[in-house]
């Protein structure tokens, strides 16, 4: 590759949080002159952010650090896993430059030691207002806070990305509307505790994008709730902590404001595991405000992750988990086994569960939601719904429906579907289901092929 046009890769591993990290590493980059690439071959050095939450997440960051230092030998390492430098130079011992998370001048200052920018020409230089995105033109995430101000024992989150830190309200909005004049239909609003957001500014009153506006979860999706509401742009909220103040968005969701869909790692049902877990463990309070809530949407859509195996669990306190997943019929539900990840405190705390007893556990965790979630997905048949089309195949049309968010729920397959275009918002009828999918047909003006020209987006 010709240093006239300096080119770098990226490898983006990890939750939504490090998508984002990576696009801001990735348009200052292209602000810079540098070219972009998904191949190890064209890139002048390799950029791997990394995860480090699990220990499986752990290995396959360092699978493919030694990918890429294989395939292209310049590689630059950053990322949650990058909080342990000793331990990738341990295994790979050749990396550039090891950084945490969001050490976006880090990243930058590595990559113009192995190769500088070109000079900077502002007429071909140019990147889109809404920055270099990893994700499909019409959703992008919009990332609201770093770091988490608690200290779950199964967590080591904070002592990678410290304590929160919010971004103030007005710029989160005015990004917002750039990524909505983009093209953007669907925000997914994420942070490591989005119902903590600006508490540590207490919940300073900004003027933002024409508006006096709270810097606070409530205040926030009041303000993005007034860009157009779920008819035509969605606003997903994900990583929920469990605090009161979610009472204060249901009304949103009620209103058509922001999506019906609510994110909320509960992570156990049993008290005593929650209370080790450093958890909020008044179970019956959470069923209570659970049938609160859906008495007030009743198409809430509500998600949550559980951990099996937690060091000391016993099979009683499993059971308590599966009599609370029977009562509290979530819609769409994530389950891990414990793992022990170096740093962990709840590693200390009883002795580890059986990788044995986990695997059961966690088998018949699934066994008992897919049921749960069959029921829910078959109880959809015969309905019209919104869905928003995100990919076209050789089948036909790829939509994800409120109560889907992009790569962790569920698809809606519309066969046929060629004359649809993604990003558009479809009404259809569900005509069939298993226990995440559902299959549907257009209906009223999308149900044959539109004279209509769609303006591609972003």
């Amino acid at each position: 590759m010709s240093r006239q046009q300096p080119t770098v890769g990226v490898v983006s591993l990890g939750c939504p949080k490090a998508t984002v990290d990576s696009e801001r590493i990735l348009t200052q980059l292209r602000s810079e002159g540098y070219h972009l690439t998904n191949s190890y071959e064209d890139a002048d050095t390799v950029i791997v952010n990394t995860c480090g939450f699990i220990d499986s997440a752990v290995q396959e960051s360092l699978d493919t650090i030694g990918e890429a230092l294989e395939e292209n030998g310049k590689v630059i390492v950053t990322g949650c896993l990058g909080a342990r430098e000793e331990e990738i130079l341990k295994v790979h011992p050749k990396v550039l430059a090891v950084s945490g998370p969001a050490a976006y001048e880090e990243v930058v200052s590595a990559v113009h030691k192995v190769i500088a920018p070109p000079a900077h020409n502002p007429f071909i230089d140019l990147v889109p207002p809404q920055g270099i995105k990893l994700t499909p033109k019409h959703y992008a995430y919009l990332k609201i806070s770093e770091g988490c101000n608690h200290r779950c024992t199964f967590c080591i989150i904070p002592s990678m990305r410290g304590d929160l830190v919010s971004r103030p309200v007005s710029d989160v909005l005015a990004e917002a509307k750039r990524l909505k004049e983009a093209g953007v239909k669907e925000l997914l609003v994420v942070s490591q505790d989005t119902a903590a957001y600006g508490v540590d500014m207490k919940y300073k009153m900004e003027f933002a994008e024409g508006r006096p506006t709270k810097t606070s979860m409530v205040g926030l999706c009041e303000a993005l709730g007034e860009m157009g509401g779920v008819d035509e742009f969605w606003v997903r909220l994900h990583y929920v902590y469990p605090y009161p103040n979610v009472e204060e968005v249901i009304p949103l969701m009620a209103e058509g404001k922001i999506l019906p869909y609510l994110d909320m790692p509960l992570q156990h049902a049993n008290p005593r595991i929650l209370k080790a877990m450093k958890r909020p463990g008044n179970v019956e309070k959470t069923l209570e405000r659970i049938k609160k809530w859906r008495e007030q949407v009743p198409n809430l859509t509500i998600r949550s992750t559980f951990i099996v195996g937690f060091p000391g669990e016993t099979e009683e306190e499993f059971q308590d988990l599966l009599d609370f997943l029977e009562e509290a019929q979530l819609d769409r539900v994530g389950c891990f086994q414990y793992s022990p990840v170096e740093g962990a405190v709840a590693n200390d705390l009883a002795e580890q569960v059986p990788d044995e007893i986990k695997q059961d556990r966690w088998e018949r965790f699934m066994e008992t939601q897919q049921r749960i979630s069959a029921d829910k997905m078959q109880a959809k048949v015969g309905q019209i719904m919104q869905v928003l089309i995100d990919e076209i195949d050789e089948e036909g049309a790829i939509a994800r429906s409120m109560a889907d968010a992009p790569e962790i729920d569920g698809l809606v397959f519309i066969e046929d579907g060629f004359h649809l275009q993604p990003g558009q918002f479809v009404k259809v009828e569900i005509v069939a289901a298993d226990e995440y999918d559902l299959w549907a047909r257009p209906v009223g003006e999308f149900a044959e092929e539109q004279t209509t020209s769609y303006i591609e987006l972003g």
